[in-house]
């Protein structure tokens, strides 16, 4: 990871898409004291797309979110929203999302967020790759003209 910390906003979006065994894997800790101010609920969100990626937004449909947020004794909260209907993840979400606020922040983004990213960016590399080796580039084709 190039820079050290990530900012909230980076830190939220991938705990959010991160597999919950990995994020277990990493953070086994028995979570600590905390006290729910949202408990984990399951609903669901419109998502907007756009055409090309730069047209005007459109309703592309409803996905299914769990949320969730906690209050540490300190008084630090934290929050997450995750894909799914995962409880258990957004329970684990929202407190590392409080936790990343304390003292104990810095450390946990060299053990967690650091991997996290590291193993984001290989997965995106490696679809890339397949993405790239059935490429057809059409402008080197003989069109078997004259």
């Amino acid at each position: 990871m190039s820079d050290p910390s990530l900012s909230r906003r980076d830190w939220l979006g991938l705990i959010a898409r991160a597999p919950l065994a990995r994020l277990g894997a990493l953070w086994p800790d028995d979570p600590p004291e905390f006290t729910w101010l949202r408990k984990p609920e399951v609903g669901a969100m419109m998502v907007q797309g756009r055409a090309g990626a730069v047209g005007a937004a459109f309703n592309l449909g409803e996905v299914t979110v769990t949320r969730a947020s906690v209050r540490l004794p300190c008084g630090t909260i934290g929050h997450a929203l995750v894909q799914g209907r995962d409880t258990r993840k957004a329970e684990r979400g929202a407190l590392l999302d409080a936790l990343l606020q304390t003292e104990r922040g810095e450390r946990l983004q060299a053990t967690v967020l650091a991997p996290l990213l590291a193993a984001e960016r290989q997965e995106t590399e490696t679809r890339a790759r397949r993405a790239a080796a059935t490429k057809v580039d059409f402008f080197t084709l003989v069109r078997g003209e004259g």
